[in-house]
């Protein structure tokens, strides 16, 4: 399901599947809680998808994170509960009569392993970019510090998935936040990690926001509910404050990258000062 915003066509492609222990979803929630939303598995994992945002912008066909790709061995498609044949990119990209070499841009919002996965696949027993012909943005202090992570974090990173970047001239480091397009803003966010980007569209007094793993599914709109992989538990929550303050002001769009039912929404106070969905706009 697709989505105008004045010149822009927002659609969400659902680039596969995974499982992620719902305890680290959801940090110090109690199971109780969150289990009403997200029930797990034996393993205690929680179903989620990784869905990338493709915006045609005028000339610009710009695809927002690239999901966990296809590079993994059995055991951590086991681990992850990846199903290779559910979905992908490519199919996504031809239900709309695009393939791979049509995107302009690809921006990832942080180079974690299920948002820049993708950016690299095997072809011909070589490592090859996803999308050869796209220029890809990232923050220059979030590129710095996947390089140079922390023991918390070391392991949401794997550099193959990035490397390639560096020497194929298509990578833009940027610094801070900036339009990158007329009505395709970026702007940083310091929570979950060090200099992650959100994408912030807006066109005709209409806003969309890409979330990415700041409020990664509907689940997590109650404020104090935050992933464990948070680097800043206490910076991501002021974070979520004021970004959904002004969107049941004005009216945002949001877009969840997690959310296995929700694409995107309106949010609204519920009237206990608890933001809640309000209208589902797109479910796939």
């Amino acid at each position: 399901m697709s989505l105008r915003l004045g010149p822009m066509t927002i659609h969400p492609l659902v680039e596969g599947r995974l499982a992620l222990d719902g305890g680290a979803m959801f940090g110090v929630v109690p199971r109780t809680l969150w289990e009403r939303r997200f029930p797990p598995d034996d393993r205690n994992r929680i179903s989620l998808v990784t869905r990338s945002m493709l915006v045609e912008a005028g000339t610009r066909l710009i695809l927002v994170d690239l999901g966990m790709g296809s590079r993994w061995d059995g055991k951590h498609r086991a681990m992850y509960g990846l199903d290779p044949g559910a979905h992908s990119l490519d199919a996504g990209l031809a239900l709309l009569g695009r393939s791979r070499s049509d995107v302009t841009d690809v921006v990832l919002s942080h180079l974690h392993f299920d948002a820049a996965g993708g950016t690299t696949r095997e072809e011909g027993g070589e490592l090859r970019l996803s999308f050869p012909s796209a220029t890809v943005h990232v923050q220059r202090r979030h590129w710095k510090w996947a390089h140079h992570p922390t023991e918390k974090d070391a392991g949401s990173f794997r550099h193959e998935d990035f490397a390639l970047l560096e020497r194929s001239g298509l990578l833009h480091l940027l610094e801070g936040a900036t339009e990158l397009y007329p009505g395709v803003n970026l702007f940083v966010s310091e929570g979950h990690s060090v200099g992650m980007q959100l994408v912030r569209l807006e066109a005709e007094e209409q806003t969309l926001v890409y979330c990415a793993d700041l409020i990664p599914t509907t689940a997590h709109l109650h404020a104090p509910w935050i992933s464990a992989f948070d680097l800043y538990p206490l910076t991501a929550i002021e974070e979520k404050r004021q970004l959904l303050a002004q969107a049941v002001e004005e009216g945002w769009r949001l877009f969840f990258a997690r959310d296995p039912d929700v694409a995107i929404c309106t949010v609204k106070d519920d009237g206990s000062g608890q933001v809640v969905v309000d209208q589902v706009l797109a479910t796939a």
